[in-house]
């Protein structure tokens, strides 16, 4: 079975680059959050470029780890990152459908985590994939879902016009059959395939103009925003030349000594009963 899907951002060098900086913000509260124990054997779909696996998979260390990533360019860039850092036994990569996972008849039912995250917003289907992550656990074992609500971004002071891109950022997620407001659907989804929720929680994405991360995170939001330009414009739900002139706004608000930037990724979790 086939999860169809759009992922908005590509996967050119500069989106790469972007995920990079957003696992640099994101990585230290997820990895508190979840929590592993060393032996934990942990599943990981739609690993991406890899580096939240490779740090899961030390934080489980000696327990078995394996990604899972449809994107064959995504996929090989996780296996170059690993080498370079000398880790290319960490993890196991695998490419595949995170609704269909490559993984043997020993393995399925056999692991402590499944753990997805920014996965589900990109798909059409994403009750499938929940319930492929229920299948993969063990009973007892855990199920992570960690995605965006995307209507909980809040910046002040406003810069000119990001209000109204973002908005027509979200309707482009709707256009393309995905939906940007999944975070608010994570337990839901939990319950819906077959899994008890057992907890759900926020793990905060932001910060102001005189904090260490206040850089990585205006970038990773102008990174998402431009990502997302081809899809918005074709879609005629922003003015290609004003979407230029907002980019440039929220640059120059980001010098501003007043900037603060609120945000915060959904977190989930569910067990599988016997």
């Amino acid at each position: 079975m086939q999860s169809p899907s759009t992922y908005i951002h590509g996967t050119s060098p500069v989106e790469q680059r972007r995920l990079g900086v957003m696992n640099r913000i994101l990585n230290p509260a997820s990895r508190a959050r979840l929590s592993l124990q060393p032996g934990d054997s942990v599943v990981d779909f739609g690993c991406g470029l890899g580096q939240f696996t490779r740090e899961m998979a030390r934080e489980a260390a000696p327990g078995r780890v394996v990604g899972i990533e449809r994107s064959e360019e995504q996929l090989a860039r996780a296996i170059e990152l690993a080498r370079a850092d000398n880790e290319e036994s960490l993890v196991l990569f695998r490419h595949g459908d995170a609704a269909d996972p490559p993984l043997t008849d020993a393995e399925d039912g056999s692991f402590d985590v499944a753990h997805a995250r920014f996965l589900l917003e990109h798909l059409s289907d994403p009750l499938s994939v929940v319930q492929a992550m229920v299948g993969a656990v063990k009973p007892g074992g855990r199920i992570i879902l960690a995605d965006d609500d995307h209507d909980v971004l809040r910046l002040w002071p406003e810069p000119p016009g990001l209000a109204d891109l973002w908005r027509a950022y979200m309707r482009s997620y709707e256009r393309i059959g995905n939906d940007p407001f999944i975070g608010r659907r994570l337990t839901s989804l939990l319950v819906e395939a077959g899994a008890r929720a057992r907890r759900n929680d926020w793990i905060f994405f932001g910060g102001c103009a005189g904090s260490d991360n206040f850089a990585d995170l205006v970038e990773n939001l102008h990174g998402i925003l431009d990502g997302a330009r081809e899809t918005v414009v074709l879609h005629k739900l922003f003015d290609a030349d004003y979407y230029d002139v907002v980019l440039r706004n929220l640059i120059a608000w980001s010098s501003r000594d007043d900037a603060a930037f609120w945000f915060a990724m959904s977190w989930a979790e569910g067990i599988k009963e016997a």
